[in-house]
């Protein structure tokens, strides 16, 4: 493949078709959980060449909650034991880790194991190679309602004020706040939607969407879409 003449800042993916990746194999849904991790490690490297300097990945959403209970207490217990095995290869690589979302209903343990990763690969000075985020129970309409809670909170006593205010209001207020909002955002697995994620944020980010089911997904498959982003005119809005 030639070389991206256009790289996003931030590429953000909507992993899908880890369930329907195991069905086919006539395997439980958790099967194919497990073996996207492979899918994470691929990108991330793929994502640190090509000069990528954010890259998030949609995990878990609020709703995923309503899933059997079994399956979102493996779901849970895989992604402990997804950051204790990649965070000292992630620290070694340069690459940041953070987790965003409604993390009060995380469990103590994974809360801890989530602060105590972020705290080891957080950059001793200067940038990060790379800044992984991932989001776990998140959801966009959630973000929205929490910084507007927040701007209500702040402005309780001079709503007057409100008036003056911006985006960037919100903006600042979002789970997301310092992190640039997402040049290419990337959903596996042939739906075509973005599910309830980054709503704000994404508003006008390219989007891209792949048959590849999430665990299949791999370096080329990264590269395919950031070439892809090369080729598109970005607007936002304006004639050029």
């Amino acid at each position: 493949m030639d070389e991206i003449s256009k790289v996003p800042r931030h590429v953000s993916i909507i992993m899908d078709g880890n369930g329907r990746w195991a069905q086919q194999r006539g395997r439980e849904r958790v099967y194919g959980h497990s073996h996207g991790v492979e899918s994470v490690r691929a990108c991330v490297k793929a994502a640190a060449e090509a000069g990528v300097k954010y890259l998030s990945l949609f995990a878990f959403s609020e709703e995923n909650w309503g899933r059997p209970a079994d399956e979102v207490e493996t779901l849970m217990k895989l992604m402990f034991k997804a950051i204790a095995d990649e965070i000292d290869e992630l620290k070694k690589q340069g690459v940041q880790f953070r987790v965003l979302g409604n993390l009060e209903r995380i469990s103590p343990s994974l809360r801890e194991a989530i602060d105590a990763a972020e705290e080891r690969t957080r950059p001793e000075s200067g940038e990060p190679l790379l800044t992984l985020i991932l989001f776990l129970s998140y959801s966009g309409q959630w973000d929205i309602l929490q910084a507007a809670k927040k701007l209500a909170r702040e402005y309780a006593h001079s709503p007057e004020s409100l008036e003056a205010l911006g985006a960037d209001a919100i903006s600042s207020r979002l789970v997301t706040a310092g992190i640039p909002d997402p040049d290419l955002v990337i959903r596996t697995s042939g739906e075509q939607r973005i599910s309830n994620y980054l709503l704000w944020q994404s508003a006008y980010s390219e989007l891209l969407f792949v048959d590849t089911l999430w665990p299949d997904f791999r370096k080329e498959h990264f590269m395919s879409a950031l070439e892809e982003y090369s080729k598109r005119n970005r607007r936002y809005g304006k004639v050029k």
